[in-house]
Formats: C-alpha cells, sequence, structure tokens
C-alpha cells in the first residue's frame, strides 16, 4: 500500500509530542515521510493497520516488523 499523500501524525499531548520529538524526532519524521527509527522512506505499507501504527509511532513498515514480530 503506497501512500498517495502524506499521513497525519496522530494527536498527542503536547508534553508527550515534544518528548517524542526530542527523544526520537518522531514529527519530523512523519512530516518528512521518513523513519523515526531508521531514517529511511517510510511510505510503503502492507495493510491500513501498519499505516495508522505509522502515525502513532513514525516506524516504517520493516521496523514495525522487527519490533512486533511479524
Amino acid at each position: 500500500m503506497k501512500l498517495s499523500e502524506a499521513i497525519e501524525e496522530a494527536p498527542k499531548s503536547p508534553e508527550i509530542k515534544e518528548f517524542l520529538e526530542a527523544v526520537f524526532g518522531r514529527s519530523s519524521s512523519i512530516e518528512n515521510q521518513v523513519c523515526a527509527s531508521c531514517g529511511e522512506s517510510a511510505n510503503d505499507f502492507q495493510d491500513e493497520l501498519s499505516r495508522r501504527e505509522y502515525a502513532i509511532s513514525g516506524l516504517c513498515q520493516q521496523c514495525q516488523d522487527e519490533v512486533f514480530n511479524d
């Protein structure tokens, strides 16, 4: 499932959003469609659930697979 448009990040409290940006660069990564973990392109997902997970965590499909042992 290729992304045709940018994914909007999942809402977080301002404090959590600030923390995730400072530690992982989550908001910047999602805005630039790259993975917050590996820095690779994050615009190809196997399903809608994986695409929604990216909006939450900022992890690309490969990193999601590694984290969630898929």
